[in-house]
């Protein structure tokens, strides 16, 4: 049987209804998954694109376990995603709408920064090592999957992120090349890294 989904509060727009958020450790936005009315929804991002100006949003609260939690978007870095799900409702038809950075669906090449949202229960290392090998200029083998992201999460350049809430979990790809290649370089010295698969007994 399904596990029943929690439903958020945003204090500042009562009308919609947050089923899953991601900030990174400074409480900037990752990823929104909001649901309301067409109305209240898009109350919500015009004031968005306001940011501190009259009646604007430059943060909003989301009320979980008690506890108010701030969220800073930057609306330069968002890009969004709406869905009509429910139409001819009690309460008229209902929107479910995506905000989110857009190195989540496209890594910023230049910088080799990327965010990853997977869902709670999945294996990050299936989803994450397709994002590492886009993201990093250097050339990666695939059976060097294991050692890199070992690396990667000790040097932290891969890193999950804090306080998400839902059913969605989300991680943050910064890779320093100045620190990553010569990693890599003395452990393909070492022949730890090798141009041929081992075979595994």
């Amino acid at each position: 049987m399904p596990t029943p989904t929690t439903l958020y509060r945003i204090e500042e727009c009562p009308d919609l209804y947050v089923d899953a958020c991601a900030c990174d450790e400074h409480r900037n936005l990752v990823f929104l998954s909001v649901w309301g009315r067409d109305t209240a929804l898009q109350e919500f991002l015009a004031r968005l694109t306001l940011g501190s100006a009259e009646n604007g949003l430059d943060q909003f609260h989301v009320t979980a376990g008690g506890r108010s939690l701030p969220v800073f978007p930057n609306t330069d870095l968002l890009e969004k995603r709406t869905t009509r799900q429910f139409r001819g409702t009690l309460f008229g038809s209902l929107l479910h709408c995506w905000l989110f950075d857009r190195r989540c669906a496209q890594p910023d090449l230049a910088n080799h920064l990327a965010f990853a949202l997977l869902q709670r229960e999945e294996a990050p290392q299936q989803r994450l090592w397709p994002l590492v090998m886009e993201t990093c200029p250097l050339p990666l083998l695939q059976h060097w999957r294991d050692l890199v992201l070992e690396v990667l999460t000790q040097h932290e350049m891969l890193v999950p992120l804090p306080g998400a809430l839902g059913g969605v979990s989300a991680w943050r790809l910064a890779l320093q090349l100045d620190v990553l290649e010569p990693t890599l370089g003395d452990l393909i010295r070492r022949g730890l890294l090798t141009t041929e698969a081992r075979a595994t007994a």
